[in-house]
Formats: C-alpha cells, structure tokens, sequence
C-alpha cells in the first residue's frame, strides 16, 4: 500500500450560475495540472463549483443525477489514472438539489458521493437545498480517507466519526467566506489535532455577490502543523502527505484507546 501521497488542491473563483465555463476550466485545469511535470496522486477541488451560490436558480442550474460531472471526471481520472476529490456540485434528485462530493480513483471509477448534511442558515442553503443523510469513508490507494463540505466543519462529531471509522485524511471542499477567515483555519486544525489526521481543505477564492471568498486552503498534519496553504490567489497548491504519520502520532498520544464514550452522551 502507497503509504506517501501527493495532493494538489484547486483553489480556484467560480463563475456564479455559468456552469459552462465553470465545467471548462474544471477540465482544462486537470488536463494542465496532470500534463505537466508536478503530477499529483490526489486532485481535490472546491464546493459548488459548477454553479457557485446562484441559490436562486439552483433547480434549473443543477447538474441532473450529477451526470455531466460523473462523465466528466471519470474520464479524466481514468486518461490521467488521478484519484479526484470532486469538491462539490449543485446535483437535481428527484426534484430535489443536493450539494454533493462525488470521489473518482484512478480508474475512473466512482467510489463514494457525499450530500452535505449541515446545510448554512446564513446563506439560506436550507431554504434552496436538501440534506444528505449520511457519511462518507473511501480508501484512496489503500488508505482510509473520509469527506464533508464546508459549514460541516463546525461539528466535531462528524469528524470524529470518521477517525473512528479508521479515517487517516479528511478532505473538506468549501465555499468559506469573509470575516471568518479564523474561525477557518482555527476550526480545520482542531479538527486536525483532535482526531490525529490530515485534514486537506480546499477553499474557493473571489467574489460573489456580496460575499468575498479568502481561499487559504492548507493541508494540515496529524499534529496540527500547516504544511502548504495559500492566502487568496488563485492557484493550485501541492503537498506531499505521509500516512505512516497519523500512525505515529496516535501511538505517541493514545486519544482513542484513553476516550470514554459512556461520558459523552446528552
């Protein structure tokens, strides 16, 4: 089992509501990226890309049964033989629009999807989307990985769930905006910190409406040190991430054998 492993996060602006040129500079960017001398392992791209925060018109701009982006990056996973985190898109089931993480490997088949389950008041997701209702664990080249979106963050126990579940990395998509750049980065490394893992967020960047998105996607250790992030460019950022890591850090701070779940109960 690949033990070390390359990841390159796109943190990119998203056209709001221009789903075509969205979808092309999607592809055009993983033909570059995957082209080029800097080849990474893992690709992870950011929440709602393909339509950005148009709640408004979500239902007529929703990718139906994710079709397109399903076609779309299992043929670029399989060309390129890359594991694609495929951040999230605005997905129509059943008359109804989720905010999904699909998850492709090297052989352009899918392995797990992923419908964000806490859905942001204060930008109304709940009155324009539906929740998912359930979690996601995948093993990417042998390696346990799990995901969520975004404001799901903010909930410690779905986290830890997914640690628990045997989770090594987690990988975060999101559209995080202005002022709450600390609560960003303070929430992603807690989260690092607390369940011994990586945590590998990639975070939009631009504007949107009134909303101004900071980027600063990171990748953090198991011990809460940040090993690559961006400020608000645009740009793809690579790190390398070394699995054996989470291993020792949990054998030197035995959190999980010490925990005491029959305390934790409401």
């Amino acid at each position: 089992m690949q033990v070390k492993l390359k990841v390159a996060l796109f943190q990119m602006d998203v056209a709001i509501g221009e789903t075509e040129a969205n979808y092309m500079k999607v592809e055009n960017k993983i033909t570059e990226v995957m082209t080029g001398d800097n080849k990474p392992d893992i690709i992870i791209l950011p929440e709602l890309w393909n339509t950005g925060f148009k709640l408004d018109e979500i239902k007529q701009l929703a990718d139906q049964q994710g079709k397109r982006t399903r076609a779309l990056l299992a043929k670029l996973s399989k060309q390129y033989k890359v594991n694609i985190i495929g951040g999230s898109i605005a997905e129509l089931r059943e008359d109804q629009v989720y905010n999904t993480l699909i998850v492709f490997d090297r052989s352009g088949d899918e392995i797990a999807d992923y419908s964000k389950i806490h859905l942001f008041r204060l930008m109304d997701e709940e009155k324009y989307l539906s929740a998912g209702n359930k979690t996601v664990l995948f093993e990417i080249d042998g390696q346990t990985a799990g995901a969520f979106i975004c404001y799901d963050t903010r909930f410690p126990e779905l986290s830890r769930k997914l640690a628990l579940g045997g989770a090594k990395m987690i990988f975060v998509p999101a559209q995080w905006p202005h002022p709450r750049l600390h609560h960003w980065k303070t929430l992603l490394t807690a989260r690092a910190i607390e369940n011994q893992m990586y945590v590998i967020a990639c975070n939009r960047t631009g504007k949107s409406g009134q909303d101004h998105f900071f980027g600063n996607s990171m990748v953090i250790d198991p011990w809460g040190e940040t090993i690559a992030s961006l400020e608000e460019e645009e740009a793809v950022i690579y790190a390398e991430i070394d699995l054996a890591l989470v291993d020792e850090v949990r054998d030197r701070i035995p959190v999980f054998k010490d925990r005491r779940p029959e305390m934790y109960s409401q």
